[in-house]
């Protein structure tokens, strides 16, 4: 007979079956049937010295609020004041450095001039060249110092690219000193292309031509 028979009679439940498997089931220790009471936590109570503070800062927090208040809006009007006093100044700076620039476009060159006694020294030179019948490279010493010069007169204007009728057209060199220049250039260039050397008249003419170069009045 199983289990099943032995729980079901004509009547009902086997009493006897029924109380061998509740015994069964009490021993299992996978199930627990004991719960023990869980007790309630107390309520929170805020200690006291807590709530004085607390009401202590209320308080001082209430009578502080007016100048509070007043320091805001002080400090809200300053930072406003701040950042436009910040943005006057930098439209201001800009303005000025916009005129700056403006006025150093529009000023003059400093007066300048060759110095007179590099300029005697270098005439030696060449008349030392040309006494020795080196007219070709008294006339070329001639015109390099005189592109030193007006390097020296205008930084940016002399570049490597240009050739010596490119510098003798430079707009930034007075009229008269550029005519002088003009001259010497035209010699060499005149000599390079033809193939011809430069003879003692030549010499002459670059000569005087650097002379009129460095006059204080080609400057002026």
């Amino acid at each position: 007979m199983t289990e099943g028979a032995h729980l079901a009679t004509a009547t009902g439940p086997d009493p006897a079956a029924l109380a061998a498997l509740h015994a069964r089931l009490l021993r299992d220790r996978d199930l627990q049937f004991a719960f023990p009471a869980v007790k309630t936590p107390a309520p929170f109570r805020q200690p006291d010295w807590l709530k004085a503070l607390e009401d202590m800062l209320v308080r001082a927090f209430e009578a502080a609020w007016p100048v509070l208040k007043v320091l805001f809006w002080v400090g809200l009007a300053l930072g406003a004041a701040l950042i436009l006093s910040l943005i006057v100044r930098e439209l201001w700076g800009v303005r000025f450095a916009r005129r700056r620039r403006a006025q150093a476009a529009r000023a003059k060159p400093a007066d300048w001039r060759p110095d007179p006694l590099r300029a005697a020294a270098l005439l030696e030179n060449a008349d030392r060249l040309a006494a020795l019948g080196r007219f070709d490279m008294a006339v070329r010493l001639i015109l390099h110092r005189g592109v030193e010069d007006i390097d020296a007169r205008r930084p940016h204007a002399v570049r490597p690219a240009l050739t010596a009728r490119d510098i003798a057209a430079l707009e930034t060199v007075p009229p008269a000193a550029r005519t002088a220049f003009a001259r010497i250039a035209a010699v060499v260039e005149f000599s390079a292309f033809a193939g011809r050397p430069i003879g003692e008249a030549a010499f002459a003419q670059c000569r005087q031509a650097y002379e009129a170069f460095v006059a204080p009045e080609a400057w002026a």
